[in-house]
């Protein structure tokens, strides 16, 4: 298939990209530096500059590159700003819509989350409701996710990857990452106030190699419509995964936190990969029990 990748050089799509190219695709990626275009180029892709904003842009690359498929992996993070990744889910998923509708591309895959649901005590499955009664600043969040997975519905196949928490090379839980540095007490980096209150409680997280969401992408290419939660198979609370990643990337361990008045928020649950691999999609990295020792 010819695949056009929007996001070819995030943490995602620096694997996603070969992975392509090895499973026989032809692959057209964007980038928005020039050291990003001598990557794709250097994986075997063909690398575009593209303003994902630019509507007229985005028609154009898109248009040219005749893709089969589109998958969407835009993500804006390292201004630590949330509104610039909830403008990436409005604006720059609906300019890859309607460049696809232009371009006659009936497939996207799509990069959504995994933590947008509605409080529960157990691990959320596709079927639980986005949390789209919560308060700001979450509702902001969960409503730009909702506009994402709307605006991709509008075409005929589309494949919505709900992924946990990333790590791994390239991303915020790794050893030398930004997690790392505020465990430190290195909170000088603007998207520190991105990650929230680091504090080894109940709060339950899922997690993703980015090796292992880059596979899932590759594989949602022959999956049906709707959304899927690629997360390993453990989700957990910080209070025994937060030490664990802490001793992985040689950062001094928080003290265990006290249970806040009414215990954690009921959002933070985790989610469930029943559904993932049912269609065929196993993790390398199976728990960050070992991933975050061993998965880079």
């Amino acid at each position: 298939m010819r695949i056009f990748v929007a996001g070819g050089t995030g943490a995602v799509g620096r694997h996603l990209v070969p992975a392509l190219v090895k499973a026989g695709h032809e692959v057209t990626a964007t980038s928005r530096t020039e050291a990003g275009l001598a990557l794709l180029e250097s994986q075997g892709a063909a690398g575009v500059r593209l303003d994902v904003f630019d509507a007229e842009a985005v028609r154009g690359t898109v248009a040219a590159a005749a893709p089969d498929a589109i998958i969407h992996q835009l993500t804006a993070l390292s201004d630590g700003n949330p509104a610039d990744n909830g403008r990436i889910r409005r604006i720059g998923t609906r300019n890859l819509v309607d460049a696809a509708r232009h371009a006659s591309v009936g497939t996207i895959v799509a990069q959504s989350i995994s933590w947008v649901y509605e409080p529960g005590d157990a691990p959320a499955t596709e079927g639980t409701p986005l949390d789209e009664r919560a308060p700001e600043p979450r509702a902001g969040m969960v409503a730009a996710v909702r506009a994402l997975e709307d605006a991709v519905t509008g075409l005929d196949r589309h494949v919505i990857l709900r992924y946990g928490l990333f790590y791994g090379p390239g991303t915020w839980y790794r050893r030398g990452g930004l997690v790392a540095d505020v465990l430190r007490g290195d909170t000088g980096d603007p998207a520190a106030r991105m990650l929230g209150d680091l504090a080894a409680n109940d709060a339950v997280s899922s997690f993703v190699h980015v090796e292992d969401a880059a596979l899932a992408a590759v594989a949602a290419l022959d999956w049906p419509s709707g959304p899927v939660n690629i997360v390993d198979d453990e989700p957990a609370p910080a209070r025994e995964w937060l030490p664990a990643l802490a001793a992985a990337v040689g950062a001094p361990a928080p003290a265990p936190a006290p249970a806040p008045a009414g215990g954690r928020l009921g959002w933070q649950r985790g989610a469930d990969n029943t559904l993932a691999r049912s269609r065929g999609w196993h993790p390398v990295h199976p728990t960050w029990r070992t991933g975050f020792s061993t998965g880079g």
